[in-house]
């Protein structure tokens, strides 16, 4: 039974699950580019042969870290410039949203923080696909938006921009008061909302 195509699959993912697990913890120490691959093994306790039945190389690793910390992202990050609500009520949503994330995957959220401008092309450059395709999910949710009347296709993609980064400079405040006192935690919170209204008033006012 233990040879069966199934059990082989499963095996196989758990063994690709346990080596990107530990490629993020030694990540935490470290940037990727001075990963090496019989670390990651190591920490697994497989042989450094074992490593490529799953990844070409630590970039590739990397890449697949990229999806795994930013692929199942997009419906959150829509919901965070969703026209349902009001101003303040979805700049509260969008900033408890980006906080509970932080807290639930701070090793993700700093892996993407350090690589963005890092020294693995391939990743930079997953990383820079990722966010494109979140400014332009964003975008499309902007111009759904009664107060997107008369904005151009251009300047609705420079908005999503500022959105996206925004968030991203979110993230960064929460992961840097993670450990930190709750005063501090909610003085992030409030910086972040703060960023966040002077987006949102500029917003209403740029056609002027």
């Amino acid at each position: 039974m233990s040879h069966t195509p199934g059990v082989r699959q499963a095996q196989k993912r758990k063994t690709r699950q346990a080596l990107l697990d530990a490629a993020l913890g030694l990540l935490e120490e470290q940037s990727l580019s001075s990963l090496g691959l019989r670390e990651v093994t190591r920490a697994v306790g497989v042989a450094p042969t074992t490593f490529y039945r799953h990844f070409r190389s630590t970039a590739d690793l990397g890449v697949a870290l990229v999806e795994e910390a930013l692929g199942s992202l997009h419906p959150m990050i829509r919901t965070t410039v969703s026209p349902a609500e009001d101003s303040d009520e979805r700049i509260a949503r969008a900033v408890e949203l980006i906080a509970g994330h932080v807290a639930a995957h701070p090793a993700h959220v700093r892996f993407v923080a350090r690589e963005r401008h890092g020294g693995v092309q391939p990743v930079r450059e997953a990383i820079r696909e990722q966010l494109a395709r979140f400014a332009e999910e964003v975008r499309a949710e902007l111009a759904k938006d009664a107060e997107s009347a008369g904005w151009s296709e251009a300047d609705l993609r420079m908005l999503a921009g500022l959105y996206v980064d925004q968030m991203l400079i979110t993230a960064s405040l929460f992961l840097e008061a993670l450990d930190a006192p709750e005063e501090e935690r909610r003085r992030a919170a409030e910086t972040a909302a703060r960023q966040l209204r002077l987006i949102s008033v500029g917003r209403r006012h740029w056609l002027d």
